[in-house]
């Protein structure tokens, strides 16, 4: 779990780490290594686990050939997962951009929004109702497209102001995952606010997630 902030930081990040190795420990699926230090993704380290997950802003400090390595690790068959604002991160390296979906593009409404669950059927998303109401800071995405990817929660667009939005087809993903290579990436838009990593729908949303980027489920 890499939570290095070379951009915005935030608040978040610690009780993240702890939601996250709780997860780990209540599943016994997986152990958690959290780090700010951007020197651990590297080739050899990558050999040796199942999954990365970016809690990441701005343009991380790797050198190329880690940057290489990360995608590698993803289409040999590793998981990612992205939580937040991982779209805000690596502007300047479009295969890691490609790799996961798109990037963040603004965030025109922070307020309590409608979310709708496109997919039951999967393991983030089989325990939601059909549409649910949640305070966030809701991210627009550039390079995005849901022909390149599978949502499983979008925006109810009637929940808020939508001239404010900043896409021609009004088309906010909250949710998404796809394969990658022979890899599974997984990523959640929601998570800026520190009460939301304790309730007990999102983190059974991101354990789903996250197994399922592992292919355990």
């Amino acid at each position: 779990m890499l939570t290095h902030s070379a951009g915005f930081k935030h608040d978040y990040l610690p009780v993240a780490v702890k939601t996250i190795e709780e997860l780990g420990a209540e599943s016994k699926e997986f152990e958690v290594v959290a780090t700010e230090d951007c020197s651990l993704i590297n080739e050899e380290n990558l050999k040796t686990i199942s999954a990365l997950l970016f809690a990441t802003t701005g343009e991380l400090p790797m050198k190329e050939e880690q940057k290489a390595a990360l995608i590698r690790f993803v289409k040999e068959g590793g998981g990612f997962v992205g939580v937040h604002n991982a779209t805000d991160t690596f502007y300047k390296f479009p295969e890691y951009g490609e790799m996961l979906g798109g990037y963040f593009n603004g965030h025109p409404w922070t307020q309590e929004i409608v979310a709708k669950v496109e997919d039951n059927n999967h393991p983030a998303t089989k325990h939601l109702p059909k549409s649910f109401k949640v305070k966030e800071e809701v991210y627009t995405f550039k390079n995005w497209s849901r022909n390149k990817t599978h949502v499983l929660i979008s925006l109810d667009t009637s929940s808020v102001d939508l001239s404010r939005g900043n896409r021609v087809d009004n088309d906010y993903a909250l949710s998404w995952c796809h394969e990658y290579g022979k890899g599974r990436v997984f990523y959640t838009a929601f998570g800026h606010f520190k009460e939301i990593w304790n309730e007990e729908w999102f983190r059974k949303h991101l354990l789903g997630g996250i197994l399922w980027s592992m292919n355990i489920l």
